[in-house]
């Protein structure tokens, strides 16, 4: 039987194109340098039993999230922001233009329903609260960045869809048309309406949402305007490739990275507090905006550690950090904008 959750695997010229990516070999997309699911010390055995029985104090928040329902629909298209839903969701617009990025409203980060359910407070916006989209940004084909239910209610509202290369299979088996997703590999230029440039570079992570993994491509997004260069993250493990990026495009005046639902034991694909401060820097980013968090606990810490732990490193380098709570605008041409320590206060 085929659950429609689960996607389509790539086929046809689709697949004949990703195995003729130069990130393509044995059967699947490579990570630029060796990138072992796990740590060295560290088995699946122990995971699962940590997952299990050893689950830390403080997981979910002991209140709602803190939240602002910002009306986006009534927001003039000429104004700069970003308007963040948690975890790695959030809204942006600016040269008249309107994106939207790994966009996850539904009651589940998982295939499976009524697990992964999100904290609390987390989660006030669904896709009808949205402005019609020009431009949808899936930087992988995670449960937690690319979500069915989601997926199949923002058809009518999605001009584009820009995503790795495979992931639009997933697309057209959900009803979406072959013209409206534009698949890319990494290192690839797209110029879009209204003088945006937007560029694809790498990330070290996975991919896949059944038993096959790296079947389709993970990667990161730079969208570039005369007035604004914003680096989009994803999910990444720290490497070399920040310092790369940070050459070739930077400076950023905007670096917005994965800081959540990490762990000593697959810290080679989603980044440590300190790792996420170093990639900002390596960027050569003007403020940095962590992101993968307060929705979901994916990760056996704290649910408000990722802020903390960034917070308290940062008082040595005093780091420019934009930390919104979900929905509240961060205006793009403010720098730099303050933002309380919401997390505090729950």
């Amino acid at each position: 039987m085929i659950y429609s959750p689960l996607g389509k695997s790539p086929s046809g010229r689709r697949l004949q194109r990703i195995q003729n990516s130069p990130n393509y070999g044995n059967g699947a997309f490579q990570n630029i340098h060796e990138t072992p699911q796990l740590a060295k010390g560290y088995n699946f055995g122990k995971v699962m039993f940590d997952f299990l029985f050893r689950k830390p104090k403080g997981l979910k928040p002991p209140k709602p999230i803190t939240f602002l329902k910002t009306d986006l629909q009534a927001l003039p298209v000429e104004t700069d922001l970003l308007v963040w839903f948690g975890h790695s969701s959030y809204y942006l617009q600016f040269s008249g233009k309107r994106f939207l990025v790994d966009p996850v409203f539904s009651n589940s980060a998982s295939p499976i329903p009524q697990t992964n359910k999100p904290f609390k407070g987390s989660n006030h916006y669904a896709v009808e609260d949205l402005p019609n989209i020009d431009y949808l940004l899936i930087s992988h084909d995670h449960y937690d960045h690319l979500d069915y239910k989601t997926i199949k209610r923002l058809k009518p509202k999605v001009k584009q869809i820009i995503t790795g290369l495979g992931v639009g299979s997933h697309f057209e088996a959900w009803g979406y048309p072959a013209e409206s997703v534009v698949e890319l590999d990494w290192n690839e230029t797209l110029e879009l309406e209204n003088d945006i440039t937007l560029n694809t570079t790498s990330a070290r992570h996975f991919s896949g949402r059944g038993f096959k993994r790296n079947n389709t491509l993970w990667l990161s997004f730079i969208l570039q305007t005369e007035n604004y260069n914003l680096f989009l993250g994803g999910d990444s493990g720290y490497d070399t490739h920040f310092k790369e990026i940070g050459n070739k495009f930077g400076p950023f005046d905007l670096a917005i990275l994965e800081n959540g639902q990490y762990n000593l034991a697959w810290h080679y694909i989603h980044m440590l507090p300190e790792e996420v401060l170093q990639a900002a820097q390596d960027l050569r980013a003007k403020q940095l905006f962590p992101v993968h968090s307060a929705k979901f606990a994916l990760a056996l810490h704290a649910w408000d550690e990722p802020l903390n732990k960034i917070y308290e490193l940062n008082k040595s380098i005093n780091f420019p950090l934009v930390t919104p709570c979900i929905g509240e605008p961060v205006q793009l041409d403010h720098f730099p904008q303050q933002f309380s320590q919401w997390w505090k206060d729950i």
